[in-house]
């Protein structure tokens, strides 16, 4: 965009004096800013600090005759291409999460229809409260972008997890959600979380997988225009906004879930760790403890990825190798041997990189050896440079055929 419009919402937390530099720094790169402040915000900072900085008035009560004479808030939610609250306390957290409009900010939020940012900043114990965490999740699974709150000292006088993040990185983030929906044209396949392999009723054999970086890939994915369907195996996550969620639970379910899709996908994302083997047979009840030693029959799982790479006509699709040891060398021949376009390879024993964690680091792979190692980011932004790639990779086929 040539002049993005962004609505900055500022609320009551210490941190809010760093929203005067993220308004600097919007400015300087080119984007219109507008700022909401919570009556909160400005026992902080005054809104006369905003207005110089923005070169716009600042709104600051939903019941003002001279703000609100031509329905002032639904002209700043329907203006803004991004909206982006920073800081975001605890207590506007909760009342968006929960559908609150009380003021002017919140029935902003509410009432755009832009992509909302929301930047949380409090004290370590409060970030880390079930409820707050809980809130947060909400908003993620209601298509709201939450970045991670930066660790350090805190004005509180704690150490830890908390702190606004630095005013420039949050404009990063802001450049990459004022991205286009680039993905409008594609119908993608995602799958994401452990299989799970029965032994008995109350038994299976599984692996620590979380399903978190393939439900980035499809929130990712729904976010940028795609339609997007997310076969799943057993997770604790929420299912994402805007996406076709299919539960399955054996590798064999997840197969016929994704047979299912493959024909009319252009692509397929195979982030999910299926289970290679499982017990021959399953017993009917629970097999009892006797003291003696058992011994189990493992056959081979059905080869999901392998048996798209042999199907495939037009689809693109994208193998994932986790791995704990030579990464690259595993990794291209899995990408050669299952007939794979592109594969995203990560070494699980690195720090940041393991199962269940929020981050991720990764080297992106294609067919004709390139290797783009990724640094240590959120899953979320992994997700979207794996887009990013998947798309160049596209754009390139196309080229060579023509």
């Amino acid at each position: 965009m040539e002049k993005p419009n962004i609505v900055l919402g500022v609320t009551g937390g210490i941190a809010c004096y760093k929203a005067l530099e993220l308004v600097r720094l919007l400015v300087q790169d080119s984007c219109d800013v507008r700022v909401v402040m919570t009556r909160a915000a400005a026992e902080f900072v005054t809104p006369l600090s905003f207005q110089t900085l923005s070169g716009s008035p600042v709104a600051t009560d939903l019941f003002s005759l001279t703000q609100e004479s031509e329905i002032g808030h639904i002209n700043l939610a329907d203006r803004a291409d991004l909206m982006v609250v920073a800081p975001a306390t605890a207590n506007v957290i909760a009342r968006l999460a929960a559908g609150i409009a009380d003021d002017l900010l919140t029935t902003v939020v509410l009432a755009t229809r832009a992509p909302v940012l929301v930047v949380p900043s409090m004290n370590v114990h409060m970030l880390e409260h079930p409820l707050v965490q809980a809130n947060l999740a909400k908003l993620r699974n209601a298509g709201y972008h939450v970045m991670e709150a930066a660790s350090g000292y805190l004005a509180c006088g704690y150490e830890g997890k908390g702190r606004l993040p630095e005013p420039q990185a949050i404009v990063e983030e802001a450049r990459r959600l004022l991205r286009p929906r680039d993905l409008t044209d594609e119908r993608i396949v995602v799958t994401a979380g452990p299989s799970r392999e029965p032994l008995d009723p109350v038994r299976f054999f599984s692996n620590r997988s979380s399903g978190k970086m393939g439900y980035a890939l499809a929130r990712a994915a729904a976010r940028r225009g795609a339609q997007v369907t997310l076969v799943s195996g057993p997770t604790a996550l929420s299912a994402p906004e805007g996406v076709r969620t299919v539960p399955v639970v054996t590798a064999e379910e997840m197969r016929e879930a994704v047979l299912a899709e493959f024909d009319s996908a252009t692509a397929v994302f195979m982030a999910a760790a299926v289970a290679d083997y499982r017990p021959r047979s399953a017993a009917g009840t629970k097999m009892k403890r006797n003291g003696k030693a058992i011994r189990l029959e493992f056959v081979p799982n059905p080869d999901i990825v392998a048996e798209l790479g042999a199907r495939k006509r037009q689809q693109i699709v994208v193998g994932f190798a986790a791995e704990t040891e030579s990464l690259m060398e595993n990794a291209r021949a899995k990408l050669h041997r299952k007939n794979l376009d592109l594969l995203v390879a990560n070494d699980v024993t690195q720090e940041g990189s393991g199962f269940d964690v929020d981050t991720n680091a990764v080297t992106l792979l294609d067919r004709d050896g390139t290797a783009t190692p990724l640094p240590v980011m959120s899953k979320d932004a992994v997700a979207d440079r794996i887009h990013d790639w998947f798309l160049q990779y596209k754009n390139q086929s196309r080229r060579r055929g023509a």
